[in-house]
């Protein structure tokens, strides 16, 4: 490949670069990993034993996440508004896909951000059903 290929796909700058000298350009904020306008929120999970004495179901599961990443992106100055991405892992999809997307609307009712999701067989806290992850941007 020449150079220009090289530049054009970045090969140039890590063929020059030693290994172990590339730090990525991340800080905490308060919850979220900020890297320049993207803040990354991993593993929230759809039930804590501290916060609630009972699982409940996936819609409650669902609602009590998106409102644990709402006050995460409050805090480090973002909002739901600004979600670009959301990533969904649901234990028992058929039986819990329709509780969950009812909740994610309420969420999310306009501006949708891209969403994924998958089956789980069940998470390390039993009675948890679901786990989100998101992307979000921030000025």
């Amino acid at each position: 490949m020449n150079a220009a290929a090289l530049a054009l796909f970045g090969g140039a700058a890590s063929a020059q670069a030693a290994p172990g000298d590339w730090t990525p350009k991340k800080q905490s904020a308060s919850g979220p990993i900020r890297s320049g306008h993207l803040l990354f929120l991993s593993g929230i999970g759809g039930w804590y034993p501290e916060r609630k004495p009972k699982p409940g179901d996936a819609r409650e599961q669902t609602a009590d996440a998106l409102e644990i990443m709402k006050s995460s992106l409050e805090k480090a100055g973002s909002s739901m508004d600004n979600v670009l991405k959301v990533s969904v892992a649901l234990v028992d999809p058929e039986k819990n896909w329709g509780p969950m997307d009812e909740a994610y609307s309420k969420f999310f009712p306009k501006n949708k951000p891209a969403r994924s999701y998958w089956g789980a067989t069940g998470f390390r806290r039993p009675g948890q059903l679901l786990q989100i992850d998101c992307i979000a941007y921030v000025d």
